[in-house]
């Protein structure tokens, strides 16, 4: 089945639990790991590093991972959001390639924005916590 073609998963039943996460994979200082659910199935992970990398700096970074058999279905768009406002951050950036249409569509469904301030070789975009925007 083309991921095109799936039926868009129910918001009310994707659910993040968290998770303790490994090195690299949320489980530093100011990190955090979840376990994504759709229903009782397990569909992907995601999780927020504090790295240190120019252009940006010191700055929380989003990742995730949505299981081959459950992408298509708007499952990543709804992990970014439950994930950012889920974590201590009011600012939260995800890094991709730019050639990555999906995870760009998802990640501006959960409010992030470009950000035009950096230019790198990659695609940046940041998300800000509502009523925190510093």
């Amino acid at each position: 089945m083309r991921s095109g073609s799936r039926p868009p998963a129910d918001p009310d039943e994707v659910r993040l639990e968290k998770g303790t996460g490994s090195a690299g994979r949320g489980n530093g200082p100011g990190g955090g790991f979840w376990h994504i659910y759709l229903g009782t199935t397990r569909a992907g992970a995601v999780y927020i590093n504090v790295i240190d990398e120019l252009p940006l700096g010191t700055h929380a970074s989003i990742q995730i991972k949505v299981n081959q058999n459950c992408q298509g279905r708007g499952i990543g768009r709804i992990a970014y959001r439950l994930a950012s406002v889920a974590s201590e951050h009011n600012t939260v950036y995800a890094h991709m390639r730019k050639s990555n249409l999906a995870s760009r569509k998802a990640a501006e469904y959960a409010g992030y924005v470009v950000d035009e301030d950096v230019s790198t070789p990659q695609l940046i975009m940041v998300w800000k916590r509502p009523g925190k925007h510093r």
